[in-house]
């Protein structure tokens, strides 16, 4: 087993920022399931359903769940004592996930394995538990709200018809197979003039189905049918299209079963994938007579109106789509090289993944987040809204959509049991031992299939309302006004927003002073810094982990208080101007399940005046320990007495939040100056950062300097945040930089020392993040180096392989030569050729529990244990190792036992004619 890999590839990565010194950093890589438990040097295993496979550069961590995992948005993730090791690859059986050892920095071994998917551990139920158990009471959902002046969950004039379109397939790019340009049309029949665009892209589902079996294979093996996952928003595209909105559904299964190698999980592609379907639909438009019949037979499409929405990874597909409609994308990198000839609107994206945190600041957007989403568990989606804080002109409105009771699937209705053509299930994990008080189907606050997807609907064409045909008396429905659709109803929906008419800003992510509270890391493994405890920690969709361990500048502030009346005070190094607004909005988090917390709200100007607002009630989400409720409330206040106390609302100095109840804990997002209207949007020309990777040979001697790839396009500078990540911890070193067009101002160099002894390839990684005045394309990069020297041959030389029971069987093994990494030679239990077998009752049961998970009862041979092997832990520079076999002394007569174990090869199977462990033992009488 790998231990530690103390390779001699030196990473000295020179992080130069333009105007500053030049910086030394480290750079380098980043159903029901079994409980993991601690993997130490001493027990020498690994826990239950973990083993490790192949030899030598092909060696793969493996982890096996006692039932399948359906294929899902969210990453399959292995993590070491808190430490993400990397994302696992799933083999066609959905129950094994594989993560290449090549991949993992680690310097302390892997100990504490655990797998996470969606800010989810999955642990023996599938399920995050936390100190306090199953909350089992029943949980009320929130109070109503009044109805909205307008409703767009009511059809329009037009009845509508509905047809399908099928083109050649096209090749994108790091993806082997072409991918189908398929896709369902719904538009409006009568409808006259050039129509608003809705296209939608669904997210990462299964592929192919035969009969109850399903696989993630592209292209589909004969005998197998696609799943039509891109026909299952057609009751979204009948609402948009009788309210005068040509619609098209794109399939994007090719890219589904493709995307688990690509360094962003498919985003690029996807975005490529929409662009195509775009750029079609543009020369359609211009020319009619080329277009498919049901396109020919509808409303011209106008491309200067165009929403994009997209379910889970296709939410970031169509952010990306969007983003690169604005500011290209690098050619190599882009599956679509055409002139952009359409206008993106809006956005609205459905359960989304953002794996690179990079948003579209200057394109609104309406996020819908799922209360009971068991795929993106952690609402990772509300990052489209807070990540665009300060980062553009912040006139585009960013909306985040909380629907209380709804899953992550059942927004589609080919991913909804008793709808879909093929297998699919609810997503949120439900036991019927222990029923979830939210999320279990029949309680007060779980949505049925139908109830959801009518407020998807909904919630769907108040976004075009808003972004596309501008009507202003729509937006309370996703602003965080607190008005509802009476066509979502019963679905609790609550909202909050930055951007559109909210001036100011009291930021904890900007220089700040808090007194009387604290500032708080969104990510942090310290509990003394971050903003939730480590229990808790994946409850909270504005506190989702990126691809580091702790961040910069992502902070909340903090408040504690055991009695009322004791103050916190928010002080910006900068102040704050709220001339013209009609109220001050805050988003507060409280802890789920919480009633009542009130808080009085103060202003102070700079010349010392200070006038107290009002108070404000929040109260806390439904929740349980399976959902993540830790969600600010939108609450407001107006600024009528800041003016009546004669504030100088162009000058204040501090926010101040008194809290009125007996005891509790609240969080600040942020607070604004808010007025209503949604202003016009011009997006901003900024500067485009993409990382590349580049991938290199060791060498046999010397020393070369490998610089990361870096293309910086676009106009205009900007800043963001580079994150080199240490090689061997995880921990990662950032620095804030300016960027500008065709500059070097990202400058990170790898030094690599070559040598003639076998190491593992390492691969040196950089991410960057938008802090203010940029978007980020490719948000991870780096340099690889490939290892270029062969594996040590191994030998076995007994040491004690014929004992008494009571006594430990012993070998030798041996490297032909030493290596740069700890090597593991591994060896799995094989039936003995002759004579009676060693058996569970003949050894350890500590070291069977320890090392297979097994308990030697009832008494078999150790042949029939799934995956038992022995590992020789060789330390780098070390030719050998001792293996040893544990056995205890009994009261019952037996003649010899033995014992063989055999050396695996690169695919993890037994090596014929490889090296042996045997061993026999006597009967102690």
């Amino acid at each position: 087993m790998i231990r530690a890999r103390r390779i001699w590839v030196t990473a000295a990565a020179v992080l130069a920022v333009a105007g500053g010194s030049p910086g030394l950093a480290q750079a380098a890589p980043p159903s029901e399931t079994r409980p993991s438990t601690t993997v130490t040097d001493k027990d020498g295993g690994l826990p239950p359903g973990w083993r490790i496979a192949g030899q030598g550069a092909d060696r793969q961590l493996v982890w096996r769940s006692t039932a399948p995992l359906p294929m899902g948005d969210a990453r399959v993730e292995f993590y070491s004592a808190g430490r993400m090791l990397g994302v696992s690859q799933p083999d066609r059986d959905g129950r094994t996930f594989r993560l290449d050892l090549r991949r993992v920095g680690a310097s302390t071994g892997l100990t504490n394995l655990h797998v996470r998917a969606g800010g989810r551990e999955l642990d023996a139920a599938g399920r995050t538990e936390t100190p306090g158990g199953r909350r089992s009471a029943a949980v009320a959902p929130p109070a109503r709200l009044p109805a909205n002046s307008v409703d767009p969950g009511k059809p329009g004039q037009y009845r509508t018809t509905t047809g399908e379109y099928d083109l050649d397939p096209v090749k994108l790019p790091d993806f082997p197979q072409p991918v189908e340009m398929r896709a369902v049309v719904v538009a409006p029949k009568g409808a006259t003039g050039h129509r608003p665009l809705a296209l939608f892209l669904h997210g990462r589902h299964s592929t192919c189905y035969a009969g109850e079996e399903v696989t993630g294979d592209w292209p589909c093996p004969q005998g197998t049918k696609p799943i039509p996952s891109y026909r299952g928003y057609l009751r979204d595209q009948q609402l948009l299209a009788s309210q005068g909105y040509m619609t098209v559904s794109i399939s994007a299964n090719g890219i589904n079963g493709q995307d688990g190698d690509v360094e962003d999980g498919g985003a690029q592609a996807r975005s490529s994938l929409v662009r195509q379907h775009l750029a079609r639909w543009a020369d359609w438009a211009a020319h009619p007579d080329s277009a498919p019949a049901v396109v020919r037979d509808a409303p011209k499409a106008d491309l200067s109106r165009v929403l994009l929405v997209g379910h889970s990874r296709g939410g970031e597909g169509v952010n990306r789509a969007a983003m690169d409609s604005l500011y290209p994308p690098p050619a190599a990198q882009d599956g679509y090289h055409g002139p952009v000839r359409w206008h993106i609107r809006g956005t609205v994206l459905i359960g989304p993944t953002i794996f690179g945190q990079n948003p579209v600041a200057d394109v609104p957007s309406t996020t819908i987040l799922p209360g009971c989403d068991g795929d993106v568990s952690d609402l990772q989606g509300e990052v489209y809204v807070d990540g665009t804080r300060s980062v553009s002109n912040g006139k585009a409105l960013h909306s985040a959509v909380y629907v209380v009771g709804a899953d992550h699937n059942f927004f589609n209705s080919e991913w909804t049991p008793g709808q879909s053509e093929a297998p699919s299930d609810d997503d949120f994990y439900d036991d019927p031992d222990h029923p979830d008080a939210v999320c279990s189907p029949g309680t007060a606050t779980r949505l049925t299939a139908d109830q959801q997807h009518r407020a998807g609907s909904t919630y769907i064409a108040a976004a075009a309302r808003l972004f596309v045909a501008g009507d202003d008396r729509v937006r309370p429905l996703l602003d965080g006004s607190g008005r509802r659709a009476p066509s979502a109803d019963p679905a609790r929906v609550l909202t909050h927003a930055v951007g559109a008419n909210r001036t100011g800003g009291f930021l904890p992510d900007t220089e700040v002073t808090v007194t009387g509270g604290r500032l708080c890391s969104a990510v942090d493994p310290d509990d003394h810094v971050a903003c939730l405890a480590r229990e808790v920690r994946g409850a909270s969709p504005h506190f989702a982990s990126w691809q580091t361990d702790r961040e910069a500048g992502r902070r909340a502030v903090a408040l504690n208080w055991s009695a009322a009346g004791s103050p916190t005070r928010l002080r910006p190094a900068t102040p704050v101007g709220l001339a013209g607004a009609k109220d001050l909005a805050l988003r507060v988090i409280v802890p789920p399940n919480s009633t009542g917390t009130r808080l009085d709200v103060s202003l102070t100007d700079t010349h010392g005046k200070r006038a107290t607002l009002g108070r404000v009630r929040v109260d806390g989400l439904p929740g349980t320990e399976q959902t993540a409720s830790y969600w600010a409330r939108e609450v407001r206040v107006p600024l009528t007495a800041a003016t009546r106390a004669g504030l100088d609302l162009k000058h204040v100095k501090s926010l101040e939040m008194t809290p009125r109840s007996a005891r509790g804990k609240a969080w600040l997002m942020d607070a604004w100056g808010w007025r209503p209207g949604t202003p016009a949007v011009r997006e901003a020309t900024l500067p485009r950062v993409d990382m590349g990777r580049t991938t290199v040979k060791e060498g046999d001697s010397g020393v070369r300097t490998y610089q990361v790839p870096v293309r910086v396009s676009g106009q205009g500078s900007g800043q963001v945040r580079v994150y080199v990540v240490d090689p061997f911890t995880g921990t990662p070193k950032e620095r804030l930089v300016t960027v500008r067009p065709g500059g070097h101002d990202i400058d990170v160099a790898i030094q690599v020392k070559g040598n003639t002894r076998f190491s593992y390839d390492i691969e040196n990684s950089v991410l960057v993040k938008a802090v203010h005045g940029a978007v980020i394309g490719s948000y991870r990069g780096g340099v690889t180096v490939q290892n270029d020297d062969p594996m040590p041959t191994v030998s076995v030389t007994p040491v004690a392989d014929r004992v008494t029971e009571g006594q430990p069987l012993k070998w030798k093994v041996s490297l032909s030569q030493a290596a740069d990494a700890d090597l593991g030679p591994t060896f799995v239990v094989m039936p003995v050729t002759g004579g009676p077998e060693l058996s569970t009752k003949d050894v350890d049961p500590e070291w069977l529990d320890s090392t297979a998970g097994e308990s030697p009862d009832p008494e078999r041979p150790l042949s029939r244990i799934t995956y038992l092997s022995l590992y020789a832990d060789v330390p780098a520079g070390e030719l050998s190792a001792e293996v040893t076999l544990p056995t205890i002394k009994d009261q019952v007569a037996e003649p010899a036992e033995s014992v063989r174990f055999q050396l695996i090869d690169d695919n993890g199977d037994p090596q014929p004619g490889g090296p042996v462990l045997s061993g026999t033992v006597l009967d102690a009488s």
